[in-house]
């Protein structure tokens, strides 16, 4: 199959100067960019020939050899079979060699490439902490987050010069916004691009930098927002509030906030996922007869029935009435724990209720084998 013109691919006209081609490769890079299209064949091959047909145009040179030979004056393989055009050193890379170029749209700053490199950059995440109690985690809440992002200066709009004054040309760079350098190695010369320092990849600085943000286009800003919080979100739960980060570089998007969760906890109810348990106290004429009780659950008290005969260390599930699941359906259990309360201390009238109770129901063993209840028969005595 036939190349397509490279102008064509851009959809720019013949005559289009540098900053026109590099203004249609940024649309159509960003519409392809495999980020934007994972899986996407056909956005990987539209991606490799706009890469392809910026690198051409781009260059003088090469441009000069498209423009008269077309595709064979810049087909390294014509040039070694002796064909058209004049010298050409390197190639296309592929895809692989593309990926610097396109690292800063996408939040990965600039890297070396002989193609030079965009400044439209995502803004940074900013990541903000935010304290609940324990109940506020479980049923959700509505919370006002106060975090510090980066905004467009609001005195220069961005541009870094002092209202009423204008840019030039930076020196350093001499407005191409990079700076090159060379290096030679036996595999030939290697071309390192780096933004420039002086005008931080702009081309231009201002004749007077702006007074509120000192010519860095950019002011730090207290922001205030109305968070909504699901119910059920625990430590180690992240929330995203897209867009609401730093604003971005060149026109970029902006970055996200990220709300990490601290979840105190509580001196009734412990957590496992979206399950709660809790240890509930009984005394042991509850557990030997049974009893209804009042205890306190994540919907506020309920009663609890304890069955006749229930054993002190006995769990008791009840379905549904744990946590809710995020971003799910649905809540996890309640698991109730018994704990049979034993007296610590009696006095002589109730220990001698015990031990007739105790002769009543047979638990008494003979005296050699001095049982529970024959200490306390001997307790009772020396008393």
């Amino acid at each position: 199959m036939s190349k397509r013109d490279y102008y064509d691919v851009l959809g720019v006209d013949k005559g289009a100067d540098e900053k026109a081609l590099k203004s249609a490769y940024r649309k159509l890079a960003m519409k392809y960019h495999p980020d934007k299209n994972p899986g996407d064949k056909e956005a990987e091959a539209k991606f490799k020939e706009i890469n392809e047909a910026y690198e051409i145009l781009t260059d003088p040179q090469k441009r000069k050899l498209y423009d008269q030979f077309g595709h064979a004056g810049v087909d390294p393989s014509a040039q070694a079979a002796g064909g058209a055009g004049g010298p050409f050193a390197g190639g296309f890379g592929g895809f692989d060699d593309f990926g610097d170029v396109f690292s800063s749209f996408f939040g990965g700053g600039f890297t070396s490439s002989s193609r030079g490199f965009s400044r439209v950059r995502r803004g940074s995440d900013v990541q903000v902490e935010v304290r609940l109690s324990f109940m506020e985690a479980v049923k959700g809440v509505e919370k006002e987050v106060t975090f510090y992002r980066l905004e467009e200066c609001p005195t220069c709009s961005g541009t870094g010069a002092e209202p009423g004054t204008s840019t030039e040309t930076c020196s350093q760079c001499g407005g191409s916004g990079e700076i090159r350098y060379a290096q030679r190695s036996l595999f030939g010369e290697t071309i390192s691009v780096q933004e420039c320092p002086t005008c931080r990849g702009t081309g231009s600085v201002p004749t007077t930098p702006c007074h509120t943000c000192k010519g860095k286009t950019k002011v730090r800003k207290r922001k205030k927002l109305n968070v909504k919080i699901p119910a059920g979100v625990d430590n180690g739960h992240i929330l995203t509030l897209s867009g609401e980060g730093d604003v971005g570089e060149a026109g970029g998007p902006k970055g996200d906030v990220l709300v990490h969760f601290r979840v105190a906890a509580d001196n009734r109810f412990r957590r496992e996922g979206s399950d709660v348990y809790q240890d509930v106290h009984i005394n042991f004429v509850q557990a030997t007869l049974g009893d209804e009780i009042e205890i306190p659950s994540l919907e506020g008290k309920i009663r609890f029935k304890v069955s006749p005969g229930t054993q002190s260390g006995e769990v008791r599930r009840l379905a549904g009435a744990g946590i809710p699941r995020v971003n799910s359906y649905g809540k996890g259990d309640h698991y109730v724990t018994i704990i049979v309360d034993v007296p610590t201390s009696l006095n002589d009238k109730q220990k001698e209720a015990l031990l007739n109770f105790g002769k009543e129901m047979n638990l008494i063993t003979p005296k050699e084998n001095k049982s529970f209840f024959d200490k306390v028969k001997d307790a009772i005595g020396n008393n």
